[in-house]
């Protein structure tokens, strides 16, 4: 079956805001006040650990990964309680996903965001009954780049490999999909934008409204 594998955070949602408020809620605790703003959006999309270490960089002193590794749960906390305050789809992400869908497409998520808060996020977002599988960060024992959750997400929805691709936003979505064999599309519609042409993708995604015809045109 032809299918479209999407990333979740910076491809289907902006969930920048919420993110960077999670990890200023860790350095306001620490005394420190709101250290990340909106600027630091392409940081967000590279996940909790990235943002902290931009945190503590910027904030000076002496840090450790040690450091990263006891305050991610923390961070992961405080994003839970309020991962859906500012995040917003995309523009035409839902009429897209509907339209791939009659068009006799599977579609799955393959995210490094922890599963449970990937499955609550889209739960509340209402796009979880547009998915036949999701597949998170914590899924397997590896994440993207690693090119087994996108095999085991296509896998969930009786994919073609031959006639999959991926569509997400970041230079670890172009090495998963150049790690599965599979072609990649990044939208240019995140923070990193047109910046985006850099990684050489197969395609670009500058709406949604173009998702069914670049579909048809990746998977054959």
């Amino acid at each position: 079956m032809r299918t479209v594998v999407f990333d979740l955070d910076g491809t289907l949602a902006d969930t920048s805001a919420d993110l960077l408020a999670a990890a200023n809620v860790f350095f306001t605790d620490l005394g420190h006040g709101a250290v990340l703003d909106q600027r630091d959006a392409l940081t967000a999309f590279q996940g909790g650990r990235a943002m902290l270490r931009l945190g503590y960089s910027r904030l000076g002193g002496r840090w450790s990964e040690g450091d990263i590794a006891d305050a991610f749960p923390r961070f992961l906390d405080a994003y839970a309680q309020n991962i859906d305050t500012q995040t917003r789809l995309y523009p035409g992400a839902v009429d897209a996903i509907k339209a791939v869908l009659e068009a006799g497409f599977a579609t799955a998520i393959c995210t490094n965001k922890p599963e449970a808060l990937a499955e609550t996020l889209t739960q509340r977002l209402g796009i979880r009954g547009l998915f036949g599988a999701l597949v998170g960060a914590d899924t397997l024992a590896v994440r993207k780049p690693d090119p087994a959750p996108y095999l085991e997400a296509l896998r969930r929805v009786g994919g073609d490999l031959r006639r999959s691709f991926l569509l997400g936003d970041t230079e670890t979505d172009a090495k998963t999909a150049r790690a599965a064999a599979v072609p990649v599309a990044l939208v240019t519609f995140g923070p990193e934008g047109q910046g985006v042409r850099r990684l050489a993708p197969d395609a670009l995604l500058h709406h949604f409204d173009a998702l069914p015809a670049l579909a048809a045109q990746l998977c054959g």
